[in-house]
């Protein structure tokens, strides 16, 4: 299926071994995505639950707007905005019709989105979180705090580029580190979650235990 769609770049397929042994485990059928870019994670998380589950669904929450990563290397974010909706159109004509997808486009920054999935209701509600959105440090933790709120005891949230960092080894500015808010949530939750080891750590898994 992928083959049919367009992707300019891939940050993602690296990380496909470990999220196919947490989708396996898991077995998700509401997910939560922050940060869909062209949709290449979308369309995996998509296929992997309609593997397992007749009914799926899946709320993308990006701005298209770019972080400081997109921006410096010049993305026409317009056009990836697009690719996302084409990708997303193109995948939901092509699995099976007896079978029900769900896909919200939730466009916009993820605190105010996130909120508002709150007010709608989505409290404890998502079986998966993944977090690739903003990577400076309280954005990561802003995220962190909300996904605890929507996601279900038992979920997980998975925060990708766990050790990115845009400077060079011994120069990092925290503020623009995912791994100190990602820490700092853990370790103030760190009765009410659980990390689940898996190597290479690109990414970090957190099982949410309780409220």
């Amino acid at each position: 299926m992928t083959n049919e769609l367009t992707f300019n770049s891939d940050w993602f397929t690296h990380n496909v071994p470990a999220l196919e042994a947490i989708m396996a485990d898991l077995k998700p059928s509401k997910i939560l995505e922050i940060g869909s870019f062209e949709g290449r994670s979308t369309v995996f998380f998509l296929e992997n639950m309609l593997n397992i589950h007749d009914k799926v669904e899946i709320h993308c929450i990006d701005s298209w707007l770019g972080g400081r990563e997109h921006i410096q290397s010049g993305w026409d974010m317009d056009s990836v905005e697009h690719q996302f909706e084409e990708n997303i159109r193109t995948f939901l004509h092509s699995f099976n019709e007896k079978k029900e997808c769900k896909v919200v486009k939730r466009k916009g920054y993820s605190h105010a989105k996130m909120i508002e999935l709150l007010t709608q209701g989505y409290e404890n509600y998502f079986d998966f979180i993944y977090v690739d959105g903003s990577h400076e440090a309280t954005d990561v933790l802003f995220d962190a705090l909300l996904a605890h709120r929507l996601v279900r005891g038992g979920g997980i949230i998975a925060f990708d580029d766990y050790l990115w960092s845009p400077d060079p080894l011994g120069q990092q500015d925290h503020f623009n580190l995912v791994k100190p808010a990602v820490d700092a949530y853990v370790n103030i939750y760190q009765r009410k979650v659980a990390v689940i080891n898996m190597l290479p750590i690109y990414q970090l898994y957190v099982k949410k235990l309780s409220d």
